[in-house]
């Protein structure tokens, strides 16, 4: 058996379906349908689906490489907010210190690793929030009370429980603040 290749096998198959039958362009066939109209209808079909699944295609590579950049950019963040938690006590234990002595060894010594600390977070990009005298903002600030004060303006943050932090542009822990509510009635 004599392989043909693909070619000459369009070539042969071509030219027997022109010998077998050959309608004239243009004619309608048997159905009153035109051929060349059907055929046209198919290449405009096929051609716009075509179209249409490489524009998806690029909007999907495009959305994939988003996102893997995105992930790459926020993969310290769930390590980020274990290690601000950390802080947390660790600034607690600080103030305990500073209320013993100033001048202890110790009370330096927690002021230099929490120093540290907060440079190795603040280069990693997390940021800490100061709301202390700042209008509330609920973005980024969580109100755990209300306090009348004759010297703060009302929705003013009074004093800040918990320092708040974000994480490049997105906010990793909201601040936990006590709000103004004006002056006492």
């Amino acid at each position: 058996m004599r392989k043909i290749p693909v070619s000459e096998n369009r070539e042969e198959t071509r030219a027997e379906q022109a010998d077998a039958v050959e309608p004239q362009v243009g004619a309608p066939d048997a159905n009153g349908d035109d051929p060349v109209a059907n055929l046209q209808g198919d290449l405009d079909r096929f051609r716009d689906l075509a179209l249409r699944t490489q524009a998806d295609f690029e909007n999907y590579k495009k959305r994939a490489a988003r996102e893997k950049e995105e992930a790459i950019r926020y993969a310290n963040s769930s390590l980020l907010e274990r290690l601000v938690a950390i802080v947390d006590n660790f600034e607690l234990g600080l103030s305990a210190a500073r209320s013993e002595s100033e001048n202890s060894p110790i009370y330096s010594g927690m002021s230099m690793v929490l120093k540290q600390i907060t440079d190795f977070l603040a280069d990693n990009g997390l940021q800490p929030i100061d709301a202390e005298g700042q209008r509330f903002d609920p973005n980024l600030h969580e109100a755990i009370a209300h306090e009348a004060s004759d010297t703060v303006p009302e929705g003013v943050v009074i004093r800040q429980t918990r320092r708040g932090y974000r994480m490049k542009d997105r906010l990793l822990r909201p601040s936990s603040v006590v709000v103004s509510s004006g002056p006492a009635a």
